[in-house]
């Protein structure tokens, strides 16, 4: 079976739900390119440079990309749904590559139970989460991992790689919905339920 990319899966999601009209309008704001940043374009794809991290978009000719100063603009290449939702995608693949290399993306996990703590070695991240034996998690090239007490941090220039290592450290011990207990993002609100004894 053929992988498709990120950008085909969003496209196709939001044709299939109706985004597409949204996805248009996303299409219309061009992306501003932070100071320090680089970007241009090789046939199909296109590259941005901060320092010496580099960054590769192939759009597959499915969108026109322009650049005039420090703004990237996108032209959608036809009038079909599939069109339009490629070109708010594609604007914000973008947007989010400039803004990773720019100022980072960064989710951070709580961990909440007695006996429950993290620590980092070297390129691996040491859970103890309640079981008879400790969850070593690599973690990924491209991805720095802090550990401050409970709470772990995870910083890096892809969003998707942030957001895919935080939601696998915190799969290793979901919270419980009872006393709280097990992985979860700071932000998350959890909705405690009552246990056996407090219903008598």
């Amino acid at each position: 079976m053929m992988k498709r990319s990120n950008a085909e899966l969003v496209a196709k999601l939001s044709v299939v739900s109706g985004k597409g009209e949204f996805m248009s309008r996303v299409g219309k704001r061009p992306v501003t390119v932070a100071k320090g940043i680089e970007v241009s374009v090789d046939g199909t794809v296109i590259v941005v440079k901060k320092d010496k991290l580099e960054k590769r978009l192939e759009t597959h000719g499915r969108v026109e990309v322009s650049i005039e100063g420090n703004e990237v603009a996108f032209t959608r290449v036809g009038d079909d749904k599939e069109s339009s939702a490629y070109w708010g995608t594609y604007r914000s693949l973008l947007n989010n590559i400039i803004i990773g290399l720019d100022k980072g993306f960064t989710k951070s996990l709580e961990i909440n139970g007695v006996g429950y703590r993290a620590s980092v070695s070297g390129k691996v991240l040491n859970l103890q989460l309640g079981f008879s034996h400790d969850v070593l998690f690599d973690i990924p090239e491209g991805l720095d991992i802090k550990v401050d007490k409970n709470i772990i941090t995870i910083n890096g220039t892809d969003k998707q790689s942030v957001g895919q290592a935080a939601a696998e450290i915190r799969a290793f011990r979901p919270p419980e919905p009872y006393k709280g207990k097990g992985v979860k993002y700071t932000d998350e609100v959890i909705v405690r339920k009552a246990g056996k004894a407090a219903g008598k």
